[in-house]
């Protein structure tokens, strides 16, 4: 999902065509995309998620779990069954959907699950989430521009990271495409590249504190 520089793009966002996402959408419908190792899970997550779908009305969340991250340690990230199971225990609200369809399409990077949802799913009016910490290092992202230019985007507060995040090269790149707090609900109506910050309540978890927890034996994997 993860990696810096362009990306070739598949032809028409890959084989939409062949697609079985295991989930069904409507034409119309807002629908928030959440990636992410999410390795583990945890509340902070859920917080980004939740903030998303009710600052900007949207239908569904999606939560795209990554088969791995390519700019971490396969050593230290969970099977990926592990990690599904890890998410339904924060995702379990009906307007939540936990996918493992980038397993599905094989794609590595962001713009190509995009692109192939985007494909497969005409006239669903997509956006992507991120958390603000999510944002400090989005130059880094393979294909980061192209992201911004192919859909909306969501950008959660999380504790300490916000304001360096909100003047990183992403925000400042994008600065003019940038809509204010309060006209989130209008996000998904505005041609990318459209941006939003979104302020709220602070969630301090974070995964890298539980895996530390986890290797110092203070809680067990599940």
């Amino acid at each position: 999902m993860w990696g810096a520089g362009q990306v070739r793009r598949r032809a028409a966002g890959g084989r939409p065509g062949a697609l079985r996402p295991g989930f069904a959408l409507s034409r119309g419908m807002k629908v928030g995309l959440y990636g992410g190792s999410f390795n583990p899970a945890h509340q902070g997550h859920a917080h980004v998620a939740e903030t998303a779908r009710q600052r900007l009305g949207l239908d569904r969340v999606i939560w795209l779990v990554a088969p791995q991250n390519p700019l971490k340690s396969s050593a230290e990230t969970q099977p990926l069954d592990a990690r599904l199971a890890g998410v339904r225990a924060f995702a379990r609200d009906r307007g939540m959907i936990v996918s493992d369809v980038e397993t599905r399409l094989g794609t590595r990077y962001t713009l190509d699950t995009v692109l192939a949802l985007k494909a497969r799913f005409p006239g669903v009016r997509f956006v992507w989430i991120m958390g603000a910490d999510s944002l400090a290092g989005f130059h880094r992202w393979r294909g980061w521009t192209q992201i911004m230019r192919a859909l909306p985007v969501a950008v959660v507060s999380r504790p300490w990271i916000s304001l360096k995040s909100r003047s990183s090269p992403a925000a400042r790149r994008f600065a003019a495409a940038r809509i204010p707090f309060t006209r989130a609900k209008s996000l998904t109506d505005h041609p990318a590249p459209a941006w939003v910050f979104l302020f709220g309540p602070l969630n301090f978890q974070s995964s890298t504190a539980l895996r530390e927890r986890m290797r110092a034996g203070g809680m067990r994997r599940s």
